[in-house]
């Protein structure tokens, strides 16, 4: 299968068979981007032909004046964040627009999960302070980031990763990306860029729901590095914590990737007196070990988890990801782990208890809840239990466009396979057959 040619192979064919030089080429992409013929300088034009830059911000009008295949066309490495040197702006505005007009699904890797270890560029904010000429950014459009976020988030926690996530890319490219590349003071540089690790970390959650695993690792490297660069630890352990869920949903291959990130996860929020945060981190941890088979680390990081989040189990959320830690998803994720450990008894009451005490707001939240708890009243042996939770699972399940949902409903479909005698059962397998990852 030949090699797919990179962007500057691409730009030096479809100008060739145009007969354009350099400045008809930058003539073309300043008209197309609004800002007229003389948008685009010649010199820049001539670099993205001759390879020696990769037009970031201007692929897309690449693509469009030059009717280039989506499909065929690589971008450079910049998008994947190697090393100290490589501009995390850039990098994480790349990403999304390569994500705009990628049409097809990445592949995770160990690898690349464990690359969040590294360190970030540490001049991405200073150097940025005095841009002449660019855009001046203060708290207002910060702000703007974290209300768009939340309001992108609140969506997608009750109908799934798969709804809008275009428009938060969308969102990224457009608005915050010329915000990243204005001036702005060292404070407000800061802020800027953990409002904006909070809306990338968010485009990762979302992609990851959406079943796209390896576009959702490279989202939350790209957290993980904003967030670092901005001085937040709770927001660089938040996203560590995302690549180690995620490692734990990608099978045995992963786990110890999982248990290592989950680690480095829990060490890096060591300064922070959030117990809703420490016991976020904590319960993944826990998680993790359980995973790996190590129980005795499990047992301790659940106990860990269980006495942060018993410190302040009414307070109210505060705006960070790891603050909406409440005790009621606490009891859902112990209730797994437990189960992963053997317990069902002790795993079936923490879900009842997240069920049923607490309750959680989300629907999709509460769908996956019902779904694991039918799988552990299944595995008791009792599926009368089953059988109504999981017909409480699909009630609440339509019309949310989750992979999770799709797995819980594929988990339920081929475990209720032994009792095609029971009528119960067949209807619930009719039910679910919409929700199937192939249907």
């Amino acid at each position: 299968m030949p090699d797919i040619p990179e962007i500057d192979e691409l730009i030096r064919q479809a100008c060739a068979v145009r007969g354009w030089g350099p400045t008809k080429f930058a003539r073309e992409l300043g008209i197309a981007e609004g800002r007229g013929p003389n948008g685009v300088d010649r010199q820049s034009a001539r670099r993205w032909m001759k390879g020696e830059r990769t037009p970031v911000y201007w692929l897309p009008f690449v693509v469009q004046v030059l009717d280039l295949d989506v499909d065929a066309v690589q971008v450079r490495e910049s998008a994947r964040p190697t090393g100290r040197d490589a501009d995390t702006v850039a990098s994480v505005i790349e990403l999304g627009r390569s994500d705009v007009f990628r049409r097809n699904f990445l592949a995770a890797t160990s690898a690349y999960a464990l690359g969040a270890l590294n360190l970030p560029d540490p001049q991405s904010i200073t150097r940025r302070i005095s841009h002449p000429g660019a855009v001046r950014v203060g708290a207002g459009e910060v702000a703007a980031i974290r209300q768009m976020t939340k309001g992108l988030g609140d969506a997608a926690a009750e109908l799934g990763g798969g709804h809008a996530r275009h428009l938060a890319v969308r969102y990224l490219i457009e608005d915050v990306g010329p915000w990243l590349n204005g001036t702005y003071t060292e404070t407000t540089g800061r802020d800027l860029f953990a409002a904006t690790s909070q809306l990338v970390h968010l485009a990762g959650w979302m992609a990851q729901d959406e079943g796209n695993q390896g576009l959702a690792q490279r989202y939350y490297v790209h957290a993980h590095r904003l967030a670092a660069e901005a001085g937040d630890p709770e927001l660089s352990a938040t996203a560590l914590r995302g690549l180690a869920v995620q490692a734990i949903d990608l099978g045995p291959k992963f786990h110890a990737v999982a248990l290592r990130l989950s680690e480095r996860c829990v060490d890096s929020a060591k300064s922070l007196d959030d117990a809703r945060a420490v016991s976020y981190y904590q319960t993944t941890l826990a998680d993790a070990a359980a995973l790996d088979g190590n129980h005795r680390l499990a047992t301790t990081a659940l106990k860990a988890s269980q006495n942060a989040i018993e410190r302040s189990p009414d307070s109210p959320p505060g705006e960070s990801w790891a603050s909406h830690f409440s005790i009621g998803r606490w009891a859902h994720h112990s209730g797994m782990i437990l189960a992963r450990l053997g317990d069902l008894d002790q795993a079936t009451e923490h879900l009842h208890q997240a069920l049923d005490i607490h309750g959680l707001d989300r629907r999709r939240s509460r769908a996956i809840v019902l779904a694991d708890l039918g799988q552990v009243q299944l595995r008791q042996g009792n599926l009368d239990a089953a059988l109504i939770t999981w017909t409480s699972f699909l009630d609440c399940a339509d019309g949310i466009r989750s992979v999770k949902i799709g797995e819980a409903a594929e988990d339920m479909y081929t475990r209720l396979d032994r009792y095609q005698n029971v009528a119960e059962a067949e209807d619930l397998r009719q039910r679910a057959q919409p929700l199937l990852p192939d249907a």
